[in-house]
């Protein structure tokens, strides 16, 4: 029951075509479109791109009576276009049709180049009649420009005193990007419209923030929980709308932050948590295209088990549906780890942690590639790549915090799992190894550092550190460079609690492995650090764990740079760091700027974190009175 659509490939990036297709407001011309194909009598199709197969995952063409379809490619011969075999287009258009529909967006080439082959009386259409206007498009002339399309959807819900809170800033102005503008859609639970509306962005790097509670308030709506359609026009540099959505509630109680969903459905994801005996777990499914999910299309099953159970619920157009992990897998327990069969109707989904003690908190699974095979030359390498891949997280001060690690399969190739962990001091010593041995597929554990800390009779000097999940090739040599962790994060006083997770990379070697270290623009390696901290309002102080790792040798300490921007991206101030090769630095907003800076900057003011000289990688949280949040941060 999977679509049979291309989304994203790793060497070639994101797919255009199911976006445009898939845009809200194509949508609503589609519908009418087809309609006025199934009157129009006997079609043909000519599909010299391959394009009608995406268009018809998306939408229901069962009633066109399709007599005839052509293809371009002599090695398409016989290609099945809506059930009919392709033939090729010199052979002429049977003069029987009515209609010729010309698969393909930029069409009027396409049509110069058969139009001799086409009789006069067939009437020729194609999908340039579902094309935006232009005056959303960065480039006009080239309609499957990635940049035309550069869209993602978020979980946006104000209900029961619950709240959400979208916020990034317009870093596409950095690149060049002008006259940008967002184009936001709303839909509630059911797929249902409750509003649609445009905003201008200054030419400036400011801030963009759309808060639920606004947003109700401007549109008049009642209790909502549903998917924001988030468009960005005439953007330069980036084709991905990077943001935090921050969840927060009427109780103090109630926080928590995730990064974006991903703008590319997937056929799996992983990293889903079983829920613990006082939880509740709740997969929110966020269908992503105009088409339903049919009923036993999703599935959950246990990391490592072949069984699979479906749900049988369908799911409408652009719908959002709470799915309660306990209705299919009603024995799974944390730390047992899930695995979702996705079959790319949604983007990365959220899940929801409900305890009973009514704390909440959301996080995001991530995408399960089926792509990859263990690659031989890694265990062979280790003298040229040093540590190699590694997965770096906050070991928050111990006294205060439980920092928990889950080794997550993320890769269907990924049976055993041979793994390490590396404990640092925030000074860049090394404290500790732990090694967790040849991992089976189906092993679900949860490493305790404080607690493996306290046995070992080891301290962080600093109060805080870091560790590093690395292959330990000791203890096996299967490994495809996927690694990939789940963090949980448990403040001892709230008994609140967080959890992140992130894949490992290379870090900090000017040598390039199959593109590693990764660069967040140009080619790799990525030697330089640009990441966004967004700042939670007042009475909220937000915190940042910054990580400096390093696959190799490099600079002793690296030369960070803090820089406070208002919400119009005005520089408000600078402050400085340096955090030791292999170290880390937890710094909070309330310390790092004084207070004549903070009111300068004002509400809506974010912090660029920027380094010339190496990559950090970065976790950024807000603090309350009673809970706080934490995830990953995100670089452009």
């Amino acid at each position: 029951m999977a679509l049979n659509i291309q989304t994203f490939s790793n060497v070639q990036g994101g797919n255009a075509l199911f976006k445009a297709f898939g845009h809200p407001l194509t949508a609503e011309r589609a519908h009418a479109f087809i309609a006025r194909l199934e009157n129009a009598g006997a079609l043909a199709i000519y599909d010299p791109l391959n394009h009608f197969s995406t268009f018809a995952e998306l939408y229901d063409v069962s009633a066109w009576n399709v007599r005839a379809a052509y293809v371009q490619r002599i090695e398409e011969l016989g290609r099945s276009v809506r059930g009919a075999p392709g033939c090729l287009i010199t052979e002429g258009v049977n003069a029987e049709c009515v209609c010729l529909l010309v698969a393909a967006f930029d069409s009027v080439r396409l049509v110069q180049q058969i139009r001799h082959l086409v009789p006069d009386k067939v009437q020729i259409v194609s999908f340039d009649e579902l094309r935006l206007p232009d005056a959303m498009l960065t480039n006009a002339r080239r309609y499957l420009d990635p940049l035309n399309f550069a869209t993602n959807l978020a979980l946006l819900r104000d209900a029961d005193g619950q709240h959400t809170r979208l916020v990034t800033c317009n870093y596409w102005h950095g690149h060049g990007a002008g006259n940008t503008a967002l184009w936001l859609c709303l839909f509630d639970g059911h797929g249902k419209v409750l509003a649609q509306w445009q905003e201008a962005l200054p030419a400036s790097g400011a801030s963009i923030i759309v808060d639920s509670r606004e947003v109700r308030k401007r549109f008049g709506l009642k209790d909502f929980t549903g998917t924001l359609f988030v468009h960005a026009q005439h953007v330069a540099g980036h084709d991905i709308v990077k943001y935090a959505l921050d969840t927060y509630g009427d109780n103090a109680t109630q926080l928590s932050c995730t990064h974006d969903a991903n703008a590319w459905p997937s056929d799996l994801y992983a990293g889903l948590p079983a829920p613990q005996p006082d939880e509740t777990v709740l997969l929110w499914i966020q269908n992503s295209h105009p088409r339903p999910i049919p009923a036993g299309a999703v599935g959950l099953n246990m990391m490592g088990s072949p069984d699979i159970r479906h749900l049988d619920t369908e799911i409408p157009p652009f719908g959002t549906y709470a799915l309660d992990v306990a209705r299919l897998l009603p024995d799974a327990r944390w730390p047992e780890q899930l695995e979702v069969r996705a079959g790319k109707y949604f983007v990365r989904p959220r899940y929801e942690v409900v305890k009973r003690s009514g704390r909440r908190r959301i996080a995001h699974v991530n995408v399960e590639r089926d792509d990859l095979k263990p690659d031989p030359q890694l265990p062979k390498l280790g003298a040229i790549l040093g540590k190699g891949y590694l997965l770096p997280a906050p070991v928050l001060p111990p006294a205060e915090w439980r920092s928990i690690v889950q080794p997550t399969p993320m890769s269907t190739c990924q049976n055993e799992l041979p793994l390490a962990a590396k404990i640092y001091d925030a000074s860049g010593e090394e404290i500790a190894t732990h090694r967790f041995g040849n991992l089976a597929r189906r092993d679900s554990i949860a490493w305790d550092i404080g607690e493996f800390l306290e046995a070992q009779r080891k301290t962080l000097s600093s109060g805080y550190g870091h560790v590093e999940l690395i292959y330990d090739f000791s203890a096996g040599t299967l490994a495809d460079g996927w690694l990939h962790g789940l963090f949980r994060y448990e403040q001892r006083v709230s008994g609140h609690a967080a959890e992140t997770s992130f894949g490992a990379h290379m870090f900090n070697m000017a040598a390039v492995y199959k593109g590693e270290p990764q660069s967040y623009t140009g080619a790799p390696p990525g030697l330089s650090t640009r990441l966004f901290l967004r700042l939670g309002p007042a009475p909220l102080d937000t915190m940042c764990h910054l990580i400096y790792p390093a696959s190799t040798a490099w600079h002793a300490h690296s030369s960070t740079q803090f820089i406070l921007h208002d919400r119009y991206g005005a520089e408000i101030a600078q402050r400085e760091a340096r955090i030791p090769c292999s170290g880390s630095f937890l710094w909070r907003y309330s310390e790092m700027f004084d207070e004549a800076a903070r009111r300068r900057a004002g509400e809506g003011a974010y912090v660029i974190v920027r380094d010339l000289t190496c990559r950090l990688f970065g976790y950024h949280g807000l603090l309350g009175e009673a809970a706080f949040s934490l995830d990953h941060m995100f670089g452009f």
